[in-house]
């Protein structure tokens, strides 16, 4: 499947301020490679495969979305997986872990490095102590942003989103962003929420493109990657009640919250036609409502 619906979203705010929002719904290309990670994977799949690897090998942290996703792309295509995981700390007790615990039954094995390695990742040093150890593999960045990945990206918009002014994304490596604006026709707008805090994103994301048409959106990143508060988790599960969409805390989450909160200060004229894209990632919320049970914070509905 490689299109998805785009679902019309229904709510007294926007009659009121006259904005029309829509939602792609990218969660639902795959049950777990879903949104933006099989937009990532299709052609770094394609590439692995006429280059004969048999082993593909990636980064990413307790909860990754792109973790989960590529244990699951090894299992369904035919490849080893290897996953270098941020924190040795979870080497002891991650079968805990729903999203290593997935991984896992995948078949993906784990590399585990302390925060300060894992900084170095991208070193070619870094690279080689891995190659001597596992073999030759097919490497994969942290949250999957190459040129193959921004490529599929490219493929989440349609002929029929020129109808809308503005395409809304949140941001992580800033591939799917990147992705978007190439695909993009003149007279829209890319509008992209990161979860991280800063601004490094901008330079990320202009290897990719040329177009000028983008703009970051920094106010509603909570904190920082991961960082959550009742607020949001409210926000979260109001949305699902009142449209149908979960949403994760990390991305989408904060994309919603953001658009909804711009939308009722009036950052949009009326008659605005706005699509989000929902970037899947929801196994990401089993892992996040442990973490909320030790806080005891509300969890985030399903």
């Amino acid at each position: 499947m490689n299109h998805v619906p785009n679902q019309q979203i229904a709510l007294p705010l926007l009659f009121e301020k006259q904005v029309t929002l829509a939602v792609k719904r990218e969660d639902l290309l795959h049950p777990v490679i879903s949104g933006n990670k099989y937009r990532k994977l299709k052609y770094n799949l394609q590439r692995a495969k006429a280059q004969n690897f048999d082993v593909l090998l990636t980064f990413g942290g307790a909860f990754s979305n792109h973790i989960a996703a590529v244990a699951c792309a090894g299992k369904e295509y035919g490849f080893g997986t290897i996953g270098v995981i941020r924190g040795e700390e979870l080497k002891k007790g991650w079968g805990t872990n729903p999203t290593l615990k997935l991984a896992s039954e995948y078949g993906m094995r784990f590399h585990f490095v302390s925060r300060e390695a894992y900084r170095t990742k991208d070193d070619r040093s870094f690279v080689r102590k891995l190659q001597m150890e596992y073999g030759d593999f097919y490497l994969f960045p942290e949250g999957g942003t190459n040129a193959l990945a921004v490529k599929g990206c490219e493929e989440i918009l349609t002929q029929g989103d020129t109808e809308f002014d503005i395409i809304a994304t949140c941001v992580g490596t800033g591939g799917t962003m990147a992705g978007l604006i190439n695909a993009t026709a003149a007279h829209q707008q890319v509008l992209g929420f990161p979860a991280l805090k800063g601004d490094f994103l901008i330079d990320s994301i202009r290897k990719f493109v040329t177009k000028p048409n983008w703009k970051l959106i920094t106010d509603y990143h909570f904190g920082g990657y991961a960082k959550v508060t009742p607020e949001l988790i409210a926000s979260i599960n109001t949305f699902k009640e009142q449209t149908g969409i979960a949403s994760d805390p990390v991305y989408t989450g904060k994309l919603f919250f953001g658009l909804l909160d711009m939308i009722a200060n009036n950052q949009f004229k009326a008659g605005t036609k706005i699509l989000a894209i929902h970037t899947g990632g929801l196994q990401g919320i089993f892992g996040m409502n442990e973490v909320l049970k030790k806080k005891n914070l509300p969890l985030i509905n399903l």
